[in-house]
């Protein structure tokens, strides 16, 4: 069974950071529901199979020429991902609540940031972040993997839909140095104003090292050009439309989509009155919670105003 991000945390002892990711994980539910896992150091290389050897009928005395599979080697690397807490001491102290508590309040939104920064870079990668991992985008690009166009055309509105394979054999997080994400113990030091004076500071920093692994090319396929013209909004016809072009197999396990894209889902299911109580059962928060029976993670990592390409 695959771990999540969750899963590592309390394996590894971080109950700080845990129970703070448990509070903020909806804001990109996809960080805490994607598997993840831990490796010894920063990055490692993965043989992939590009190629099948030849295998085919023959004549009786005729013989077959020789053939073997073909590997492609790809790299999956971690990349450090860091944040620093730093609350003037004199406001900590006058805290109503006391400083503790000031200080738990900023780790809190530090989370949160952690967590949406990993979100939009699983997503738009190098365009979020030029010094994190590739996001599943240019990824599935790089790998010639499915990707398809909705047909929208009004600039600005563009959104994406995305088909994963979750898992070891397909898309997980990737945190390197044995370890996930790591609150520090509080110090106090010297932080320092925008004019460089300093001033005492409680202190505390985020640091982890994370990746993401997509080195099968059937793991990912992508419906972009959503938009907000008529007819070009995801629904079930679209979705399977998608499934029916991937290969027989790919055992796709999430369907990810922006809010926006989950609205439109619904109230395409919604044709006349008497089909409208059926299309809307099965929904969490007003949001369809599967399509051709692919469970949905509905987030605002993926946004409503992509470039059109």
């Amino acid at each position: 069974m695959s771990h999540t991000l969750l899963d590592l945390l309390k394996l590894n002892g971080a109950d700080q950071v845990n129970g703070l990711i448990e509070e903020v994980r909806t804001v990109a539910p996809e960080v805490t529901i994607i598997p993840a896992r831990t490796i010894r150091g920063t990055s490692y290389p993965v043989a992939v199979r590009s190629g099948l050897p030849t295998v085919g009928f023959r004549a009786a005395n005729a013989g077959q020429d020789p053939s073997k599979s073909r590997f492609t080697t790809r790299n999956v690397e971690t990349f450090i991902l860091d944040g620093r807490i730093e609350v003037d001491k004199a406001v900590a102290n006058g805290y109503e609540d006391g400083p503790d508590a000031l200080i738990a309040l900023e780790a809190r939104a530090f989370t949160q940031a952690a967590i949406l920064t990993i979100g939009s870079q699983t997503f738009y990668g190098d365009a979020t972040a030029s010094k994190g991992f590739f996001g599943l985008r240019k990824l599935a690009t790089e790998m010639g993997s499915l990707i398809e166009d909705a047909g929208g055309t009004s600039a600005g509105t563009g959104s994406s839909a995305y088909l994963i394979s979750a898992g070891n054999q397909g898309v997980q997080y990737v945190y390197g140095n044995n370890t996930s994400l790591n609150l520090s113990a509080i110090r106090e030091g010297d932080a320092t104003d925008a004019d460089g004076k300093r001033f005492s500071a409680f202190i505390a920093d985020m640091t982890g090292r994370v990746g993401l692994q997509c080195v099968n090319k059937h793991a990912v396929a992508i419906l972009k050009d959503l938009t907000e013209d008529s007819g070009k909004g995801l629904t079930d016809a679209k979705v399977l439309d998608l499934l029916r072009k991937a290969p027989v197999g790919a055992n796709f396990t999430h369907l990810i989509l922006s809010p926006r894209s989950a609205f439109q889902l619904a109230i395409s299911r919604s044709i006349t009155p008497n089909q409208k109580a059926e299309a809307m059962t099965g929904l969490v928060n007003g949001f369809p919670t599967e399509s051709c029976g692919i469970p949905i993670i509905v987030t605002n990592s993926i946004t409503d105003t992509e470039a059109l390409t």
